[in-house]
């Protein structure tokens, strides 16, 4: 794959949860493409198993590994499985994450109208959202980092200079309308990620996070594209509010991502969240 930079993760070993996904799976090319043996980890098998072989089609090594990030035997056994295949970890990317439609509001503003239960039109309303949606996100997001760093970390210690790198988003800094459930669980990863990284900031593992904003995933495509191909009302919105002028794309990400795994860059950063959204959250509107 193209790059903007190279560099050298000969002998290193990389995991990256939700590596079968839109953004992890290139992270997971990119890894490989500067030497790194990656395991991409996903609860699809064959999402893995896709990703996993185009990078050895292209001449990289990497395995392909099942595991649920909210359940820690699952996590164990892949751990088992890549310490036999490479020996050891040294980076481990935490990108396994989502929402929920369950914790997502109808409307971006509170209609009094809407719990009125003569005008009410079966809006779902903040009143309305479903604990188990909301613990669903929080629980995918931030127990689905923690989790996984319990595991890898571990053996992360016996290795020199290890890295963690999670994934967090903009709604950390400024939370969009409609999704509280996902916002307020990427601020968890964010803190975690400072709380963590001077946690481990003695044991010699560094500890960052990368703030995308607005990509279109499959998660997303639906909300922000219409069957047409044009931007979704929401979608205006965004871009009217991104001084760039555009979604960002998965190039995009990757020469943070390299530049915070690589120890000769960026060897003295650690607790750092960076944002990468086209100035959407410098942009006062005005």
């Amino acid at each position: 794959m193209k790059l903007p930079f190279r560099i050298d993760l000969s002998g290193k070993t990389a995991v990256v949860t939700g590596g079968g996904g839109v953004l992890c799976s290139e992270f997971s090319k990119a890894l490989a493409a500067c030497g790194a043996k990656v395991a991409v980890i996903d609860l699809r098998l064959e999402a893995a198993e896709k990703v996993a072989n185009e990078i050895t089609a292209d001449g990289g090594c990497a395995i392909a590994v099942s595991a649920n990030v909210l359940d820690k035997a699952s996590l164990e056994a892949a751990r088992d499985v890549i310490l036999d295949k490479f020996g050891g970890i040294d980076i481990l990317l935490n990108g396994a994450g989502g929402n929920n439609p369950k914790g997502t509001t109808d409307k971006e503003y509170f209609d009094p109208a809407d719990i009125d239960p003569e005008t009410a039109k079966g809006v779902k309303t903040f009143f309305d959202l479903d604990p188990d949606g909301v613990s669903f996100v929080f629980n995918l997001n931030f127990l689905g980092t923690l989790l996984p760093t319990q595991v890898f970390a571990r053996e992360m210690l016996k290795r020199e200079k290890p890295v963690i790198l999670n994934v967090s988003s903009m709604n950390a800094f400024r939370p969009l309308t409609k999704i509280p459930a996902y916002s307020g669980a990427k601020a968890a990863v964010s803190n975690f990620t400072q709380w963590l990284a001077v946690h481990f900031a003695q044991a010699g593992i560094r500890v960052n996070a990368i703030a995308p904003g607005f990509f279109v995933t499959n998660q997303n495509h639906d909300m922000l594209i219409n069957p047409d191909g044009s931007l979704t009302p929401r979608s205006q919105k965004i871009i009217g509010h991104t001084p760039m002028g555009r979604f960002g794309e998965v190039s995009d990400l990757i020469g943070t991502v390299l530049w915070l795994v690589d120890n000769d860059a960026s060897g003295f950063v650690t607790g750092v969240v960076v944002p990468i959204d086209g100035g959407f959250a410098a942009y006062s509107g005005v």
